[in-house]
């Protein structure tokens, strides 16, 4: 199983990004802001890819057995050989400052120009629909990872359509970008490749 979060803006406080399993939207993501140089607990991680495992120990691992009990709950996703970063997770939170490197997931995401710090909402519900996922490829043995990279604008691979209905990143920023003003209602609709 591949996971792939593609950071898609970046903040003062916070990144903002998407997270894809096997190349289908699953969740949005929050985590610290980019920085050229690590400052601990305010740093996301650098880019690559990571093999994920199970960590049944630690502070997290406790509180997450008791709130979601032993039958979901096996343990953290545990990101493995992070340069530079110990004990790195996804897991639930509200904004950047719940976090110290790790990625929380969420079903929805503010905008980071209007709060720097970010937000996600619906945390629970997106890890929830997550983690199962995760747990039961590593329980049976298969070899789990998780990539991370920047927003390529000029890629088409931002969907989960097949190639005639897929809307790229390029057409949405495009379509974004003739947007001029205070945007109050948007109706729009789908047409080939084309939002109108």
């Amino acid at each position: 199983m591949k996971l792939d979060v593609i950071r898609t803006q970046f903040g003062a406080d916070a990144t903002n990004g998407m997270l894809f399993i096997d190349g289908v939207f699953e969740c949005y993501t929050l985590e610290d802001e980019y920085r050229d140089v690590k400052v601990m607990h305010e740093t996301c991680i650098p880019e690559g890819e990571y093999e994920i495992k199970l960590r049944t120990e630690g502070g997290f691992h406790s509180r997450y057995l008791k709130r979601y009990g032993a039958d979901f709950h096996k343990g953290m996703l545990w990101l493995q050989d992070v340069p530079q970063f110990t004990w790195i997770l996804i897991h639930t939170l509200n904004d950047s400052t719940q976090t110290s490197g790790c990625l929380g997931v969420g079903s929805a995401q503010q905008d980071l120009d209007l709060d720097a710090k970010g937000l996600i909402t619906q945390s629970r519900d997106a890890y929830m629909r997550l983690y199962p996922k995760v747990r039961d490829a590593i329980l049976a043995g298969d070899k789990v990872t998780i990539k991370y990279s920047k927003i390529n604008l000029n890629e088409n691979k931002i969907s989960n359509k097949s190639p005639q209905n897929m809307v790229g990143a390029m057409d949405i920023y495009e379509k974004i970008s003739e947007i001029n003003g205070n945007l109050k209602t948007l109706e729009a609709k789908l047409e080939g490749k084309n939002i109108i």
